[in-house]
């Protein structure tokens, strides 16, 4: 059997698919012969082929090279004290430090981490495990991978994100004041889509109580404007569904203030440039309230402004959902109200 594949940390085994994903990306990122070099100045001694170093172990005192690091696999074996394994074990051993504390050190190398990141990346992988939450999407409409990919939604099941972000080196202290998890241990955003947006979330629950919740009470801008305040059109929508059904329906120009009611931020941006701004909100009595007194707003700033009026009582995700196609959509932008 081969020293360097069978040495494993026994905390990995217990990872889920999702952790150790995280995990082989954390690796990648740090090969052991690189850290060693920047950590202590080690050298090797020899290349004994295009993938395989040798050198002075730098674990234990010694004479004659007897370290080996598979640069391929970025694993590391010394025949002389007989440690091995990946770029972690190596830390722990180096260092004396737990699995834990390893991680925090290695993602401190990688010019710090983003707890909010991570996060999401776990979520977008737990989505892809519940047919429940894959199943609501699509009784939203929203069915298409590369919109759910672009959009990074995930899915937030319940109390799992904690232990998931311990194991990837976070502090319990840092955890608690992201917001990510209540006083009970639980997600915030438990049993919710989440949409990511800026350093905020939105999570829509699959159920009636509390439905719509965002992680921080600010909410910023509005969705993806980096990429979208160039455009000389913009779809805007109420929410983060409507998004996604406009884009899978290949209108990418949508976005959306997460509800009808824009903050100053938002509102700055639509009128920042020159542009037609296309009001799409729910048909119902608030979403036509909302429109109008946008839409005159707007327009007392100089912005071009189109409201277009769906089908009632339809939103735009439901309008798609329900049979509603892109043909028919561009029939309704000609029809829009000044």
């Amino acid at each position: 059997m081969n020293p360097l594949t069978d040495t494993m940390n026994t905390v990995e085994t217990m990872f889920t698919a999702t952790d150790r994903s995280a995990l082989e990306e954390l690796k990648r990122r740090i090969p052991i012969e690189h850290y060693l070099q920047t950590e202590l100045q080690w050298q090797p001694d020899r290349r004994l082929a295009p993938y395989h170093l040798t050198g002075l172990c730098p674990l234990h005192a010694e004479t004659q090279p007897s370290f080996s690091i598979q640069t391929r696999k970025n694993l590391f074996y010394c025949h002389g004290c007989g440690q091995g394994g990946d770029v972690i074990r190596l830390v722990e051993i180096l260092h004396q430090m737990t699995f834990p504390q390893a991680l925090a050190h290695l993602r401190s190398r990688l010019g710090g981490s983003n707890l909010l990141e991570d996060a999401v990346a776990y979520y977008r992988t737990q989505l892809l495990c519940f047919p429940q939450a894959l199943q609501f999407l699509a009784q939203r409409g929203i069915s298409d991978p590369t919109t759910i990919q672009a959009m990074r939604i995930g899915y937030a099941p319940g109390a799992c994100l904690r232990a998931h972000l311990r194991l990837l080196g976070y502090h319990a202290e840092h955890i608690r004041q992201s917001g990510l998890i209540n006083p009970q241990g639980r997600d915030t955003l438990y049993r919710r889509i989440v949409f990511p947006y800026g350093d905020n979330l939105y999570g829509r629950s699959l159920d009636a109580s509390m439905p719509h919740r965002f992680l921080r009470a600010s909410k910023g801008g509005l969705y993806r404007w980096n990429s979208l305040h160039l455009a000389p059109e913009i779809l805007l929508v109420e929410g983060f569904f409507d998004v996604a059904a406009l884009w899978q329906a290949g209108f990418a120009h949508a976005t959306c203030g997460g509800g009808a009611h824009l903050n100053r931020t938002q509102f700055q941006q639509l009128i920042t440039g020159p542009r037609i701004v296309w009001i799409v909100f729910d048909r119902d009595d608030a979403g036509e309230q909302a429109a109008a007194s946008l839409s005159l707003r707007l327009q007392q700033a100089g912005q071009m402004v189109r409201r277009v009026r769906l089908p009632y009582p339809h939103d735009p995700a439901s309008y798609f959902a329900a049979g509603g196609d892109a043909v028919g959509f561009r029939a309704l932008l000609r029809e829009a109200l000044p």
